[in-house]
């Protein structure tokens, strides 16, 4: 068996181990580094009421921690789903490599995990969306980030 479909079935075992428990929807995830799992999770929403309590964030967040770092260069992200504009944002924040996953953003909107909605928002310019959003630039708003920057000491992203 190639090795993508052994990682890739494993996120949809999570799946379905998270789902059958009501933990959250039907999705899991693994990642991989040198051919060896080091984070992975399914979703917890209901059962953390924590709408950000996706399969791809717990995986991230135990590679991250199995690797000393927050970035997962050199690394796979194997989803049994098309990851939300959330957990795709989180993927690149991450710095992953390569995304895999098996089941497509219609097949999860099929079954009411529809994300077209989010995606039409972050299209849009500020003013446009839905949530209000204001930009208030307060007298030294811009101080922290100009202390960080001149710290020679920060770490980059």
């Amino acid at each position: 068996m190639n090795p993508d479909d052994i990682f890739l079935a494993r996120a949809i075992e999570l799946a379905s181990l998270g789902s059958q428990q009501g933990d959250g929807g039907p999705f899991g995830a693994v990642i991989v580094h040198d051919g060896k799992i080091i984070g992975e999770g399914w979703n917890r929403v209901v059962v953390t009421t924590d709408p950000t309590a996706h399969a791809e964030i717990a995986a991230i967040r135990m590679a991250c921690a199995a690797l000393g770092h927050f970035h997962l260069s050199g690394c796979t992200l194997y989803a049994s789903s098309e990851p939300c504009p959330m957990c795709l944002s989180a993927a690149y924040w991450a710095r992953l490599g390569r995304i895999v996953f098996a089941n497509s953003r219609a097949e999860a909107a099929a079954i009411g995990f529809c994300d077209d909605e989010l995606y039409d928002e972050l299209a849009r310019d500020c003013g446009e969306r839905r949530v209000i959003m204001e930009h208030r630039p307060l007298p030294g708003a811009l101080e922290p980030m100009r202390d960080w920057a001149a710290n020679p000491q920060h770490t980059p992203y």
